[in-house]
């Protein structure tokens, strides 16, 4: 199958025209604050293959100091051990590295987080967004009524949702933050810097939370894919540009793409989730899929390790009141059918075509336990012609955009308009739907203190307008077709999960 945009983070921007258990079993017998260790010095034998990074997991009874030792003698050296969760992030030149400690006493399961070797640059394609032109905001401030932000009138998805209407009583409260977790934030963009936490931002990239200055923005030739999720979740009401869905929370950037390729890595993410968990963030916003590989399969010894290391990570970060919420994709999958051909792993190097089953092969973070999975709509209600879907995975829905639904708004783009580095943009995606949810997320949280993520998650579902399955739906041509694909089983739908977010019921 065709990976329309293949990355949620490109966000099928503007062409141009295991389920593991709820508990995991891990009873770690440190728990000292997860910090950069010494680094150890590896044998010289078994050094001679490119250099890897690597998730090493422990068992229920590992013991920490030992299983170091036995990194250190299978030619590892560790860069991070989170004992918390049990996981320990280390390089290797060995290419029997993890075959080795897989063996070794106390470690559950260990895997390579890349099939390309560290510091290799590799052009990725990112997609492109389509910049507010002068005249396009001078006709959008011409209509925006007394109250709105200048740009406004060109948010129909703020209206959507009613996050418009939610403001007038609830727009967020200052106790809840919301991490980006995704290319970087400009914090300095004037739309963002006064709802922007520094406290609670990082660079994480490599597995190591870096918190100096402006560690947390993007790459100067990098991604706005970052920026543009962070307007949508919370640029204030200031009468400069656009609104966030809930403009009075904070926001926060966790930046896991790495340079160059704009990939991201299992050590990256698993240190997103416990840096935000550690720093007292009530939501996660994941528009993106773990790299290398599309789907990470539990039948492949490396791919389970990824899997189990990502679990305890987004584990944790619930049992300390997080709430994560990620996008479903941009490939037009049914993340429910029986089996799924995946054409685009591994993405670091050569993708081989493979048939997976989504039983046991899941996209991450999204089909993680207590991950809010979320699925994109257009300006007419339909689902977005490149949107995933899957009756069972898909929990609720979102605006994210889709070219093909065109709203009455005055410049008549069917695309999600929101904060860039220098300006504004527009772009579509799976990765535009999450941000709202995020933001709604962060309303519940502020009218609902004491909710736990589990609690948060059932009002997300409860609140959502339901949703029917359609009679047609654009393909990817723009003709519409019959909406054969869509499921409906116990109130839910495979395309909506359980409706539509509704930011106004939320704050109710």
């Amino acid at each position: 199958m065709a990976h329309l945009g293949s990355r949620r983070r490109r966000a099928l921007a503007v062409p141009v025209g295991l389920a593991l258990t709820a508990s995991l079993g891990f009873l770690p017998s440190v728990t000292a604050t997860a910090a950069p260790l010494d680094s150890v010095t590896a044998p010289a034998a078994g050094t001679t293959g490119p250099k890897l990074s690597y998730v090493v997991n422990l068992g229920a009874y590992g013991q920490v100091k030992q299983v170091k030792k036995a990194i250190e003698r299978a030619g590892g050296t560790v860069v991070i051990a989170y004992d918390k969760i049990g996981v320990i992030v280390v390089h290797s030149q060995n290419p029997e590295f993890a075959k080795t400690i897989r063996a070794a006493k106390g470690v559950a399961s260990a895997g390579a987080t890349r099939t390309a070797p560290l510091q290799t640059v590799q052009t990725h394609e990112e997609g492109t967004t389509q910049r507010l032109s002068a005249a396009d905001a001078a006709a959008a401030a011409a209509k925006a009524a007394p109250g709105e932000e200048p740009l406004e009138p060109n948010q129909w998805d703020i209206r959507t949702i009613k996050a418009d209407q939610a403001h007038k009583i609830n727009d967020g409260s200052r106790r809840v933050t919301v991490g980006v977790i995704d290319t970087g934030v400009d914090d300095t963009h004037p739309d963002l810097a006064p709802n922007f936490s520094r406290e609670q931002s990082a660079n994480c990239v490599g597995g190591v939370a870096d918190t100096s200055e402006g560690a947390w923005r993007p790459y100067a030739d990098g991604s706005d894919h970052g920026t543009h999720v962070a307007g949508t979740i919370a640029a204030p009401r200031n009468g400069i540009g656009v609104t966030g869905v809930a403009p009075g929370v904070k926001i926060s950037a966790i930046k896991v793409s790495e340079p160059a390729t704009s990939l991201f890595f299992t050590e990256a993410v698993v240190c997103g989730f416990m840096f935000a968990a550690d720093k007292g963030i009530e939501v996660t916003n994941n528009s993106y899929y773990v790299d290398p590989w599309y789907f990470n399969c539990k039948t492949d010894d490396d791919q389970k390790a990824l899997v189990e290391a990502l679990a305890r990570a987004t584990k944790y970060a619930e049992r300390k009141g997080v709430l994560n919420v990620a996008a479903a994709g941009n490939s037009n999958m049914d993340f429910a059918a029986a089996s799924i051909t995946d054409v685009t792993s591994p993405n670091d190097t050569v993708p081989v075509e493979r048939t997976i089953d989504p039983k046991v092969c899941l996209d991450l973070p999204t089909q993680l336990p207590g991950v809010v999975t979320v699925t994109s709509t257009g300006a007419e209600g339909l689902r977005s012609y490149f949107s995933n879907y899957g009756l069972g995975v898909a929990d609720v829905a979102a605006p994210g955009g889709d070219k093909y639904q065109v709203p009455a708004t005055a410049d008549a783009n069917g695309r999600i308009l929101s904060t860039v580095p220098g300006g504004y943009g527009y772009k579509q995606g799976t990765s535009m739907a999450a941000p709202h949810v995020a933001g709604v997320a962060a309303l519940l949280k502020s009218a609902h203190p004491y909710a736990t993520p589990a609690q948060l998650q059932r009002m997300l579902k409860a609140q959502a307008d339901r949703t029917a399955c359609p009679d047609k739906i654009y393909d990817a041509t723009g003709a519409l077709v019959d909406a054969t694909t869509c499921k409906a089983k116990w109130g839910q739908t495979g395309y909506y999960g359980s409706g539509v977010v509704n930011a106004l019921r939320a704050v109710k």
